[in-house]
């Protein structure tokens, strides 16, 4: 599993020497690749990283239930390269599997002219070739959403988690929290989702289950909530905060007027929070997905986003749409309802998973 929990470091020369020989990654962080992010007082010595040959069992693990979930999607595409000859009518069979995998017009426009262009640049004439020119192109545009969720900086640090109802915003929470109490970080948990009923008793449970505290009050209001937990994590000296906020379509102008209003009431306890806002989207929805995702940005500014539920009927092109559109990082995304079903996102294993 690849590691994606940080702890700022204080500037020491130790720590520069090991920053400099770390690769950047698409956004400038280190990226979740094959050798993991550094974890906390890790980067206080300098250290050599061996660049990993092999991915590591419970990654490939992960990795393989991935594909399964999209075998759907990359069977189709992969059938579109099943002739001896690049054509037209190759093309014009893509350019259907791909709509067809929710990938959108923009992007599946920007995918077929780069592949165009590529395939014309190195004379390629066999389908195959082609097809790995494809899983290529779509890395690249996928690589600005590849970026390490960082802990440490602030103190705590503060979390909101959003989105519709039913895309898994509660359960992504509590296998965040797990993950990050696995890498050592203490966690307290905000129950601010008070509009649904027993929600406040799904996240005690999830709280139960990883042995951390929770902030919550019946039928309390959720501006109140999130103020009283962000207060407490600072006084008890927690490394984050993860705020549950209710689920709401981006139609429902009065219930995001309330999720602004969360925000502004954070910023109360603590002018430098929230230093994440994360939406939680749901892979099965397609192209409203990017509706969803354009909606919250607009509303809270994003930071990040959870994908999840890329398990089965999910077609996973919607990802190629949001980085054409909207390119906010994806620090996971899940693929079943275990603790373990959360992952790092990596461009090229997904672009090999939707297109194997």
């Amino acid at each position: 599993m690849f590691s994606f929990f940080k702890k700022k470091p204080p500037p020491t020369a130790a720590a520069s020497s090991v920053a400099a020989s770390t690769p950047p990654g698409p956004s400038g962080a280190t990226a979740a690749t094959g050798t993991g992010s550094l974890i906390g007082q890790a980067l206080l010595a300098p250290i050599d990283i061996a660049v990993a040959n092999e991915v590591a069992p419970e990654r490939q693990k992960w990795l393989d239930k991935l594909k399964s979930g999209l075998g759907k999607t990359a069977s189709s595409i992969s059938r579109v390269f099943g002739g001896a000859r690049i054509d037209e009518a190759l093309y014009e069979a893509l350019e259907d599997a791909l709509l067809m995998a929710d990938t959108g017009v923009a992007a599946t426009g920007y995918l077929l002219q780069e592949l165009r262009r590529k395939a014309k640049d190195a004379g390629v004439t066999h389908p195959v070739a082609l097809k790995n020119m494809l899983v290529a192109s779509l890395t690249e545009l996928l690589a600005p959403l590849e970026k390490t969720l960082v802990i440490g900086q602030h103190k705590p640090t503060v979390i909101m988690v959003t989105g519709v109802n039913g895309a898994g915003k509660t359960t992504s929470i509590g296998k965040l929290t797990q993950h990050l109490c696995s890498h050592g970080a203490s966690v307290l948990l905000a129950a601010a989702d008070t509009f649904r009923a027993a929600a406040r008793e799904q996240l005690s449970v999830w709280a139960e289950r990883t042995t951390v505290e929770i902030i919550s009050q019946q039928g309390g209001d959720p501006a109140a909530v999130s103020f009283d937990a962000v207060s407490a994590g600072k006084a008890r000296g927690k490394d984050v905060v993860l705020v549950d906020t209710a689920g709401r379509l981006p139609t429902q102008l009065h219930l995001m007027e309330e999720l602004k209003k969360i925000k502004r009431v954070v910023q109360k306890a603590d002018a430098s929070a929230p230093h994440e806002v994360l939406l939680v989207i749901d892979g099965n929805t397609g192209q409203n997905a990017l509706t969803q995702v354009q909606a919250f940005d607009d509303a809270l500014g994003l930071t990040g986003l959870i994908v999840t539920k890329l398990d089965g009927t999910a077609k996973g092109g919607v990802l190629a749409a949001i980085a054409r559109a909207r390119p906010i990082p994806v620090y996971f995304i899940g693929v079943g309802e275990k603790l373990e079903d959360l992952e790092t996102f990596n461009a090229r294993e997904f672009a090999q998973a939707l297109l194997s």
